[in-house]
């Protein structure tokens, strides 16, 4: 089942004039001159000459080929265009038009995008939305079939994919493969309905992706037993050669809130990985703008001491030949013409983007017109009647189980703690000596009147006030953290007011708020609006104490009952090990 982006038509007229300006016959398009080309196949870099026809590379080498347009360059180095091996664009908070305007000035040509969270909210309709605004940008948005809509059977999510929808999914034009099997339970579990998805996938020959936090020994040789040949999830050394050994593409991932680039640097430099590659998986809007994308990465791995060449090659044509992309991912003749020019390959500083043999993007501008798209939307956000007795807490004082938050990583810990009640009613009392909060989640798509509490460890809230999101993975039901009920349901009742996003409150007082109109996931604003936004509502976290690098993605993941130890879900506290709802 050949994808649409894994190769390009191609004529024999359009054949016949790529080889006779390989020959230098005729002139091709465009042709970069003077600069180092980084060949991904033997991991070199060499002077040479890149000249391209009809969106293809036609020629690489010392020749002295003609062209319609001749870029001069003086050293600098060509890269094959960046590809993030697994995205998901709604946590970007961006429409992926104004996504395209961030990262395609960084080198990145292509995105494999795994659409579930708003597939969570909208179903098979949310991901043609996504599919529709993708078209028509300076950018490849290559989609996977969402494989866990919801998560597991203990989420309440707006919609559920089942195996006929999966299997349709799979068929779709645009989709690659099957996207991460996050139900690791259901897998070693032979849970019948996962299984079936699976085998949906493996019968076609597509890449299943893969979703195991921490698991080891014989459950993670389970798990590769099932055909998943890939995952982003680990976040030590040791764990990411286990998978690598097992033959696991390792998605080395560096986002918003899970940083694992660092801790899994020493096996990169050690070459003990294998096919490894790069993602950000979840990545605001903010971390973008700031730091950059793919570049990003490059830059600390190069730093590290590994080869450039080598670094190069795991972020382009490794990710390319996991997801069978033909043509893509290096600086070859008869290959695509997505490329990346830098200055150097220290600080792979973006001189030009060149998409399908166009300049697309220079200094870090986008150039380019991407297409006008727009998204239609409806408030999505549908809680119901809600009081504050719904954030009423009356746990054991003395052995209480509370989510504890470890930080630039989206995995918990399980404690049991000591905590403040008041003596006369036994209902849960903030202490900010404690740092302890309470967490709930409200469950959104059904009004279902379904609200689970529970308490976390982390915020480090320092006032009276809470924080709010519908982004929730993966369900997205609201998520709130805060010290006390009247800021909770504040918070609760804003959220559904302007159809979903973030938002922060004190003693009763709205103090900043970013809608997220589109599903509850997405802004239809443009990207440095969201950003300012996104900047405020942190700003008024932070101000009620709370230090983490982002707090709302932070807060988000919390609700995300397949990445241990303990989550917080419409249904109560939920310990992901031993699959059960906890009583505080």
């Amino acid at each position: 089942m050949p994808h649409p982006h894994s190769s390009t038509p191609i004529d024999a007229k359009t054949l016949k004039r790529r080889i006779r300006v390989a020959l230098g016959r005729e002139p091709g398009d465009l042709l970069l001159r003077g600069g180092k080309v980084v060949n991904v196949f033997t991991k070199r870099v060499v002077t040479a000459n890149v000249v391209i026809a009809d969106g293809w590379i036609a020629g690489v080498g010392p020749c002295d080929w003609n062209a319609k347009e001749t870029v001069e360059l003086s050293g600098e180095s060509i890269l094959p265009g960046l590809i993030d091996a697994h995205m998901h664009l709604e946590s970007t908070l961006l429409l992926p038009s104004e996504l395209a305007k961030l990262v395609v000035p960084h080198g990145t040509s292509a995105i494999v995008a795994d659409p579930h969270e708003i597939a969570n909210v909208l179903g098979i309709p949310g991901i043609e939305l996504l599919i529709q605004t993708g078209r028509g940008l300076p950018l490849d948005l290559l989609f996977m079939a969402p494989s866990c809509v919801p998560a597991c059977e203990w989420e309440s999510s707006g919609e559920v994919l089942g195996t006929e929808e999966i299997s349709k999914l799979l068929r779709h034009p645009d989709v690659l493969g099957l996207a991460e099997m996050m139900n690791f339970p259901g897998v070693l579990g032979t849970q019948e309905e996962v299984l079936a998805k699976v085998c949906e996938a493996l019968q076609l020959g597509v890449p299943i992706d893969g979703h195991a936090p921490g698991l080891s020994g014989q459950s993670l040789i389970g798990y590769a037993a099932a055909g998943i040949r890939s995952d982003h999830e680990s976040t030590t050394a040791e764990e990411a050669i286990a998978k690598a050994d097992l033959g696991m593409l390792v998605q080395v991932r560096n986002g918003s809130s899970a940083r694992n680039l660092e801790a899994l640097l020493p096996a990169i430099v050690e070459n003990r990985l294998g096919h490894w590659c790069l993602a950000t998986d979840d990545i605001h809007v903010d971390d973008l703008m700031d730091c950059g994308h793919l570049d990003s990465m490059l830059r600390r791995i190069v730093a590290a001491g590994v080869p450039a060449a080598t670094a190069v090659r795991h972020a382009s044509w490794i990710p390319a030949n996991h997801y069978g992309l033909a043509n893509r991912g290096a600086l070859s003749p008869g290959y695509v013409a997505d490329l990346f020019i830098v200055d150097d390959l220290v600080g792979f500083v973006g001189h030009s983007t060149i998409k399908g043999g166009r300049i697309v993007a220079k200094w870090g501008e986008l150039v380019a017109s991407p297409a006008n798209t727009t998204a239609s939307y409806e408030n999505t956000i549908n809680i119901g009647a809600l009081d504050e007795t719904a954030f009423t807490l009356r746990p054991s004082p003395d052995s209480c189980p509370v989510i504890g938050i470890i930080s630039n990583e989206i995995v918990t810990k399980r404690e049991t703690c000591a905590v403040h009640v008041d003596p006369s009613t036994h209902v849960w009392k903030f202490d900010p000596s404690e740092d302890i909060a309470m967490v709930a989640c409200i469950e959104r798509h059904h009004a279902t009147g379904r609200v689970g509490v529970g308490l976390v460890r982390g915020f480090d809230f320092s006032t009276h006030g809470a924080i709010g999101s519908s982004v929730a993975h993966d369900a997205h039901n609201l998520v709130i953290a805060g010290t006390n009920p009247g800021d909770m349901r504040r918070c609760a009742l804003e959220l559904s007011g302007m159809g979903g996003g973030f938002v922060a409150v004190e003693n009763g007082q709205v103090l900043a708020r970013l809608p997220l109109r589109v599903a509850g996931l997405m802004s239809d604003q443009d990207y440095l609006t969201v950003r300012t936004q996104l900047d405020e509502v942190t700003q008024a976290a932070r101000s009620l104490g709370c230090r983490l690098h982002a707090p709302f993605g932070t807060l988000s993941f919390l609700s995300l009952s397949v990445i241990p130890e303990l989550r917080i879900t419409d249904r109560g506290m939920f310990d992901v090990l031993k699959q059960k709802i906890l009583t505080p």
